[in-house]
């Protein structure tokens, strides 16, 4: 999303905003803070307790020579040459996607085993992973009984609603 694509932000009058209309008073402040960032914006959280603000830029393709190959992003959020074909994911996997914004975690806490491993059986309604969204844990349930065979997304890693975390075959599918 592009700064430009915000709506404008609407003149305020010269007194000071109520307490309870911190919330919106942020928000203005923050659409205003996306529309002065140079370049395509392509996450933008906000958070009001312990106040934080995480800008991300999408990543730009360059033509090669011109600080390294040019890139583009695929499905599974990697950054791979843009000549670059994307394997075909196989008929036999399923994606596990991301079902919100947040950060990923492959255990339920830093010194913990990860939930899965690849080559791991789960089966439906095992928790695969967390993704955090607002201090809250949301967790990554299997659809289906199946064997891990990739995990695409990074521990603590920032991930996008419908990103590919995750690879699982169906049990019964050909191995």
């Amino acid at each position: 999303m592009h700064p430009s694509e915000f709506a404008p932000r609407p003149v305020l009058s010269g007194a000071p905003v109520p307490a309870d209309d911190t919330t919106r008073s942020l928000s203005e402040e923050v659409v205003e803070l996306a529309r002065s960032l140079p370049g395509d914006l392509r996450r933008l959280t906000v958070r009001s307790g312990d106040i934080a603000i995480e800008v991300e830029w999408a990543a730009e393709d360059r033509p090669a020579g011109e600080g390294g190959p040019a890139l583009r992003s695929t499905p599974g959020g990697r950054d791979v040459p843009a000549g670059a074909v994307a394997p075909a994911v196989p008929d036999d996997v399923v994606a596990v996607t991301a079902p919100l914004v947040g950060t990923f975690y492959l255990a339920s806490a830093p010194d913990a085993d990860p939930f899965v491993r690849v080559g791991d059986a789960v089966e439906p309604g095992q928790t695969l992973a967390i993704v955090e969204a607002m201090k809250l844990m949301n967790p990554i349930v299997a659809d289906e009984a199946g064997v891990v065979t990739e995990v695409l997304a990074g521990d603590a890693e920032s991930v996008e609603y419908g990103q590919v975390l995750m690879y699982l075959r169906p049990t019964g599918a050909a191995q």
